[in-house]
């Protein structure tokens, strides 16, 4: 699989010294403009498919202990899986944010990769894993980073 991610910026600080200048910059405009067409979105090619990228970080320590890797596979099966039954990817990691106390929270974490349409019914599913490990697991937070992308097979 190949991806591509989305980087495109378009920056523009027009200088307009006369009138007459006027119609030289309306035409310099609009070529900027659509030069930035893409800044939403992305040019996949003739190959390519426009997707969403997402890893999601799900931290381990809870107040009553961790996560064990058994706790974290039957979640898995239970609640991602059935999600995304195409494919996912997850790794381990070792993670460190702050939290709302203030205080370094230093942690094994899973990371979850999946790679899907950008539709408002993937959308919910995942927000609703999020939630699912959030109550499930005592977490204040999990992380998720999404990224548009371009895949092709």
């Amino acid at each position: 699989m190949v991806l591509k991610q989305a980087s495109q910026r378009c920056e523009r600080k027009p200088v307009i010294q006369s009138k007459a200048g006027w119609s030289l910059f309306g035409a310099l405009l609009l070529v900027a403009l659509s030069g930035c067409e893409t800044m939403d979105g992305l040019s996949c090619g003739s190959d390519g498919q426009r997707a969403v990228q997402e890893w999601v970080y799900f931290g381990t320590e809870t107040p009553s202990g961790s996560v064990t890797s058994e706790a974290w596979t039957r979640f898995l099966g239970e609640v991602v899986t059935p999600q995304f039954p195409a494919g996912l990817s997850v790794w381990q990691a070792s993670g460190q944010w702050r939290a709302a106390s203030g205080a370094m929270v230093k942690e094994p974490t899973y990371i979850l990769s999946l790679i899907h349409p950008n539709d408002p019914v993937t959308n919910k599913a995942i927000q609703d894993i999020l939630s699912s490990y959030k109550t499930r697991f005592q977490q204040e937070a999990v992380l998720r980073v999404t990224t548009p992308v371009c895949t092709s097979l």
